[in-house]
């Protein structure tokens, strides 16, 4: 044929459990068809486009690495890569075909192409001796036979040898048998008796011809003598014997033993055996012993090369009158091959997303032996998430059976091991590495669920305070974490003018410095956020407190220092040892044990008179006051925290030692004129002041009723049993002799929403009076008086400050005109 002729189309597809696509197609084309001659198109044939062909780098696969077709990807076809004898290719084995398998990657796909080579005549039979000679008794017998020697011929079909032809016919005659092996032994009958006295030597010219077009053909020459006397020939036991022998069998062993009989007497009767055939692979393998007729194995068989073995054995008496026979010897099969494994394709790495079922390899296995022995069964390594599974006999494809995860395997080595079915099973392997890449599937992981930090006060802007820390499973880039301050607000104001956060290191810097005082803590969020795409991220919350530091004096409530009028405490004559004289209150808006204070006395008039006390303040006289005091006492105290280092306030305390109010005004004013006493006016003035002194009594006791109220609604509520705990506000407290503020002390307070309006008076219970003004008083009050949630309720404030207003005003008119 002058091109490829196209035998079947494609005759199957087949879509396979692990994503390969195998189908098969197949061409007949003629041996001994020139280097580059087309075979088929299989592009066309399969549907396949080229640029597929090219893209999965199509390749042709053959299992004994003979490479007779090549693929041209440019065309898609198959072309004759080298000369091709089909003898050489299969011997007398028909159908002759060549199996390939075209492999394609991404996606991995696999097609079985089958070539079949046809045969053409080109081989004529031909004998493997040059002449053949007998020596025939006079006396043989009109139907004695005579075994000649078969011609090879090493095309088949039609090809083959068909025929002999025998010339001159006048003594002999051909007969052809065929028998169940197929082969056709050849025998020469003697039709008319010999007369050696007539023709000593005979030559004869046995011809055999193929079936070919043209007819080929070759011939051997046959001589014959007539011998005298020798007229029964050597007849076999039996036409036929059958032998087996395993392939490990060692050389020497007897396979089996032929025998014959000759009727004759004397030397006509010896017979002698030997193998007729020519094959060269038969006179390796056996041998006869030409006395006693043993069939002995030369060397040992090999099952996978030849598995069956005819032989024509004859027997041939001295007066060479002989008979012929057949053996057959079956090798059999024993596990003497290991799996070989051939990898057809394999990818280096794959995704840790990629679906279950994706193809990661595929795999060749082939056993030459046969049955069981050569059935092959492949597992991989355990507790690793693949599989491996057959799409057809001796192709394995290896994919995953379920999704991967590289953070917990990086990287596998998968060892594919095949084992046959024989006994004992063989078995072989081969690694597989595979590396996982990955993909950005984890967010960033805080170490902890949230942070505290901490920073003192009056720190410097741009102040290093804590460093948050998270990190991430995945690989590279998508493992890179970037820090990020969230948006919120602190007192109002966005949270990146209180704190940044350094994107790569997540170190928390402070962007201001920070004041104890108005602002003590806030709560802020960092998000951790990697360098995937899309990016993956979380949050933690820190929480940032402010420490406080030792940056306030204390300051002085009380008694309040003033420059414009004479403030001074009245002492009684009378007046025990002990007797409290004023006390000096003061507070420290630090926290902790900066806001600790202590008094003490610094100087004074007379210091054998008063002390004060370290912890209280409350000043108290030391002695019995006498006559000999003097009336004017000056006392200066110091108020001192206990920070590091300390802060302290100083406090001048006028104290007057008499027992009448005119006393005391001789003593603190100068009089320079005369005051007008009206007594009318002073008496409406007292009235006024009952009249909002009880208005303003109301007031309090119907709030502390309310607050009474609520207090035990909540009780009712809760049904607790613990203690309730009163609430005093930060620095002040109530316990009679030793508290800020005790209860033999009434302070009247005058508040209004401006502070600079603001007024307080302090009066005692024995009916001295001091009149005091103080701004910076009057501020502390109010923030004390707002945590204890007094001025929430609507009217309040201005109905206290009302009164405390008008009740100071009052208070004024009347000790001014007294």
């Amino acid at each position: 044929m002058a091109d490829a002729v196209l035998w079947h189309t494609v005759l199957f597809f087949i879509l396979l459990s692990s994503h390969s696509v195998l189908a098969q197609v197949s061409y007949s084309i003629p041996e001994e068809m020139v280097k580059g001659s087309k075979v088929g198109n299989i592009a066309q044939d399969l549907g396949l486009d080229i640029k597929r062909l090219k893209s999965g780098k199509a390749r042709i696969y053959t299992v004994d690495s003979m490479e007779y077709i090549e693929l041209n990807r440019e065309r898609g076809s198959l072309l004759i890569k080298e000369k091709i004898d089909r003898e050489s290719l299969c011997a007398k084995k028909t159908p002759c075909a060549l199996h390939l398998q075209m492999i394609l990657e991404s996606p991995m796909e696999r097609y079985t192409i089958t070539v079949e080579i046809t045969d053409i005549n080109d081989n004529a039979p031909f004998f493997t001796t040059e002449e053949i000679r007998f020596e025939i008794s006079e006396t043989a017998v009109p139907g004695a036979r005579f075994m000649l020697e078969r011609a090879m011929d090493a095309d088949v079909g039609t090809n083959g040898l068909q025929s002999y032809s025998l010339k001159p016919t006048d003594h002999f005659v051909l007969d052809l048998q065929n028998n169940a092996g197929g082969g056709k032994p050849v025998e020469m009958i003697l039709q008319k008796p010999l007369d050696r006295e007539k023709q000593e030597k005979l030559t004869l010219s046995l011809t055999a011809m193929d079936g070919g077009e043209p007819v080929l053909s070759g011939t051997v020459q046959i001589h014959v003598t007539v011998l005298d006397a020798n007229d029964n020939a050597p007849v076999f036991t039996q036409k036929l014997y059958k032998a087996s022998v395993y392939e490990n069998t060692p050389k020497g062993m007897i396979l089996s033993t032929v025998r014959a009989s000759d009727a004759d007497e004397g030397t006509n009767r010896q017979v002698t055996y030997y193998i007729s055939n020519k094959e060269e692979e038969v006179n390796e393998m056996f041998i006869m012993h030409p006395n006693n007729g043993e069939l002995i194995l030369k060397q040992q068989a090999d099952f996978e090369k030849t598995s069956h073995y005819e032989l024509d054995v004859q027997a041939r008496d001295q007066g060479g009158l002989s008979d012929s026979c057949k053996v057959i010897i079956d090798v059999l099969d024993i596990n003497d091959n290991k799996p070989a494994i051939t990898v057809l394709s394999m990818a280096s790495s794959i995704t840790e997303q990629s679906p279950s079922g994706t193809v990661v390899a595929m795999i060749n296995v082939n056993d030459p032996d046969s049955a069981e022995n050569g059935k092959v069964q492949c597992f991989i390594t355990d507790n690793i998430p693949f599989i491996i599974t057959s799409s057809s006999n001796n192709f394995f494809s290896l994919h995953t059976d379920h999704e991967l995860d590289r953070e917990k395997e990086a990287e596998y080595n998968i060892t594919v091991t095949c084992s046959d079915e024989g006994v004992p099973s063989l078995s072989s392997s081969t690694s597989l590495r595979l590396h996982i890449s990955d993909v950005n599937d984890n967010a960033p992981v805080f170490e902890r669920n949230n942070y505290e930090a901490y920073v003192v006060e009056n720190n410097t802007p741009g102040l290093s305070i804590f460093t948050v820390k998270a990190s991430d499973a995945d690989y590279n880039q998508n493992a890179r974490v970037s820090y990020i301050l969230e948006e919120s607000t602190v007192n109002g104001l966005p949270v990146s003018s209180y704190v940044s956060v350094s994107a790569d290191s997540g170190v928390i810097n402070a962007v201001r410095s920070f004041d104890y005082e108005q602002l003590k803590g806030f709560h802020f969020r960092v998000r951790a956020q990697d360098g995937g795409s899309p990016p993956l991220s979380s949050n933690v919350t820190v929480k940032l407190t402010v420490q406080d530091q030792n940056d306030n004096a204390p300051q002085v409530l009380y008694p309040v220092q003033t420059s414009g009028s004479v403030v001074a405490e009245i002492v009684p004559r009378s007046a025990d040892v002990g007797y409290l004289v004023t006390k000096v209150v003061a507070v420290d808006v630090d926290s902790g044990q900066n806001a600790w204070l202590s008094y003490k006395l610094q100087k004074a008039t007379d210091r054998a008179l008063f002390e004060v006390g370290a912890q209280n303040g409350e000043i108290r006289t030391v002695r019995q006051v006498t006559d000999k005091d003097a009336v004017k006492q000056k006392l200066t105290v110091v108020v001192e925290d206990n920070g590091q280092p300390s802060r302290s306030a100083v406090v001048n305390i006028n104290v007057a030692v008499a027992d009448t109010f005119p006393e005391v005004l001789s003593e603190f004013t100068d009089f320079t004129q005369h005051k007008q006493y009206n007594d009318d006016l002073t008496f409406y003035l007292v009235l006024a002041l009952a009249a909002v002194s009880f208005l303003f009594i109301t007031t309090v006791v119907v709030i502390i009723s309310v607050k009474i109220y609520r207090w035990r609604q909540s009780r009712i509520f809760y049904q607790s049993n613990l203690p309730v705990i009163p609430y005093y506000p930060p620095g002040y407290t109530d316990t009679g002799v030793t508290g800020t503020l005790p209860h033999m002390y009434n302070y009247d307070a005058c508040m209004t929403s401006d502070s600079r309006k603001s007024n307080c008076k302090y009066s005692t219970l024995g009916g001295q009076s001091v009149l005091v003004m103080d701004r910076s008083f009057t501020e502390t009050m109010q923030r004390a008086m707002k945590e204890n949630n007094l001025l929430e309720n609507p009217g309040f404030p201005e109905m206290v400050s009302i009164c405390f207003k008008y009740t100071f005003l009052l208070r004024l008119s009347i000790v001014q005109r007294l």
